[in-house]
């Protein structure tokens, strides 16, 4: 399957609140030690998107959904944020809701396409980083086959059902990623 990364549209909030309820099982490996939203916390991040579609802005800055290229399905979302401004360093990151699509290569798809659009966006940005946990073997894995190397492992840093994980940083430099033997 081809999928394509683009702005979540007023079309996609009633599949995207479906696969954000606090039972989805993407939540056990997407920053569990985080928590999970309420449904009344869904419920209000998701008139805030709904507000700011219909007043012509993104739904969400640094985020943009992923999605079945034949059949606009929602699949899930990449996301950035900063880890530090001062040195433009960035974080990405990757969610796929439904666990029908895990383990079929979309999550390599998906953060590849991600990584090059990042990395265009922001022509001055030398390296991109990502962080999971060591309880997420496949982010690990995607990370690594990417081409991403893990750079830190701060051990037993993370809570998960009364169980300590290791939190694990990557990263990769853009000559790194352009890199044509690297691919």
């Amino acid at each position: 399957m081809k999928i394509i990364l683009r702005e979540l549209c007023l079309d996609d909030l009633d599949s995207y609140r479906l696969w954000n309820l606090p039972d989805k099982r993407h939540h056990d490996f997407n920053g569990p030690y985080f928590g999970r939203d309420t449904v009344e916390e869904l419920d209000e991040r998701i008139k805030k998107m709904r507000t700011r579609l219909n007043d012509g802005k993104s739904a969400r800055d640094n985020m943009l959904a992923i999605v079945n290229e034949d059949t606009d399905e929602l699949i899930g979302t990449v996301s950035k944020y900063f880890k530090s401004i001062e040195t433009d360093w960035l974080e990405v990151g990757i969610a796929i809701f439904n666990e029908n699509y895990w383990s079929k290569g979309i999550g390599y798809q998906a953060l590849k396409q991600w990584i090059d659009l990042v990395f265009n966006m922001h022509p001055t940005f030398v390296r991109l980083g990502l962080t999971t946990w060591s309880g997420n073997i496949g982010m690990m894995k995607l990370s690594e086959k990417l081409g991403l190397k893990q750079e830190a492992c701060y051990r037993k840093a993370r809570i998960v059902n009364g169980q300590y994980y290791d939190s694990v940083s990557y990263g990769i430099l853009r000559e790194e990623w352009f890199d044509e033997d690297n691919k």
